[in-house]
């Protein structure tokens, strides 16, 4: 059984959370964590995530630490997504790099800032469940 690696990135910046709104021409949109598969050339899980969240939005981010990890087993692929909270020190779109933007099937792949709110972030619907729940019971002491 192959497993990957992704890292996903739950970004505050000030009383937000930012995360990317994904969708297609004639498609609806959707809310995702930064974030992506690690490569053979990143360090190690925390390289990864800093390179991920400078090519999808063109940020830098603070300390960095893992507060979730989803397994999802497949037929022939399992998958280990790893979920890290970090601070935005900056971010600049301009910045971007990833291979995502240079395809033309990508449609929206913007950053977004949602306000520092349960309703707020339960309205995005973020997958996996896990995910949404978690934010659910912890996203008011984040902006304590």
């Amino acid at each position: 059984m192959k497993v990957r690696r992704n890292v996903r990135a739950v970004l505050l910046d000030g009383g937000h959370l930012v995360f990317l709104r994904r969708g297609w021409p004639g498609g609806r949109s959707y809310y995702t964590t930064v974030g992506g598969g690690v490569e053979p050339e990143d360090a190690d899980l925390e390289a990864a995530l800093r390179r991920e969240v400078m090519e999808e939005i063109g940020a830098t981010i603070g300390p960095v630490g893992e507060f979730l990890t989803v397994t999802e087993p497949g037929e022939r692929v399992t998958v280990v997504q790893h979920y890290f909270r970090a601070d935005v020190l900056d971010m600049d779109p301009d910045r971007r790099q990833g291979p995502e933007l240079d395809d033309p099937d990508t449609g929206d792949f913007s950053p977004v800032r949602i306000v520092l709110d349960v309703a707020a972030v339960a309205a995005l619907g973020l997958q996996p469940i896990e995910l949404a729940d978690y934010l659910r019971e912890n996203v008011r002491s984040w902006g304590a």
